[in-house]
């Protein structure tokens, strides 16, 4: 097994130095992967300074702020070219638990996409004020209703890609970034036939830096689960 954790960061120079290793000693078949947006807080050049020490980290950086999903797509798009079986996507803030990768990675031997979800147990979040909280889980429910699609937590950000999933989608056609991004990557594997499977976290708020959640982004998933299902009852999605 060879897997590759994606980390997307925009200023994390608060967490980065502790949400690495705490994931690296999950497992001694994990690498990482930190996208980087040019933080200006210095958090590239901090990971590149655990870089000297730890052959297991790998950097990109970009030139700026471009969201997250064409971060993952590049992140995924180096996976596949290096060969790595399973790739995992996580936040750098704590609000996903390392402690938990290993059981994504296991349940991704029998399925092949495990999403971390926050509500497939109830409701399992700590620490968000009750207005977040009821926002985020609407909106799921909204997600399901529009799409059809039997996930729980479809915006969650913390899940496993077996590679053959990423390698059936076209990734230079992926539309979305923020939540949104979320939904669309798992929607395509849904509708490629892959088995989806959901198991239960805890999530917990950021104790550090800041969020990077927006207006924008909760108006583009809002509108953008209409657009794939009309691309899918179209025929469109590749």
């Amino acid at each position: 097994m060879k897997a590759l954790l994606i980390i997307p960061t925009y200023n994390e120079i608060e967490n980065i130095g502790r949400i690495i290793p705490a994931a690296l000693s999950q497992s001694p078949d994990l690498q990482i992967l930190v996208m980087d947006d040019n933080s200006p807080d210095g958090t590239g050049a901090a990971v590149k300074k655990m870089m000297e020490s730890e052959p297991r980290i790998q950097l990109i950086e970009r030139p700026g702020k471009m969201g997250l999903g064409s971060a993952y797509v590049t992140g995924f798009k180096y996976a596949l070219e290096n060969g790595f079986d399973y790739v995992l996507e996580m936040d750098a803030d704590f609000s996903h638990n390392p402690a938990d990768l290993p059981r994504l990675l296991e349940s991704a031997h029998n399925k092949d996409l495990v999403i971390g979800s926050r509500y497939c147990q109830g409701v399992n979040i700590v620490n968000w004020p009750i207005k977040r909280l009821l926002i985020s889980y609407f909106a799921s429910k909204y997600v399901r209703m529009i799409t059809g699609m039997p996930v729980k937590d479809p915006t969650g950000g913390f899940k496993c890609f077996n590679r053959k999933v990423l390698e059936a989608i076209d990734l230079d056609r992926i539309l979305s970034d923020g939540y949104a991004f979320q939904i669309e990557m798992n929607f395509r594997a849904w509708v490629k036939g892959f088995r989806v499977h959901e198991i239960p976290i805890v999530f917990t708020e950021r104790l550090n830096g800041v969020s990077k959640m927006s207006r924008h982004i909760v108006w583009e998933a809002a509108w953008m689960v209409w657009r794939l299902q009309a691309m899918k009852i179209l025929g469109m999605l590749k």
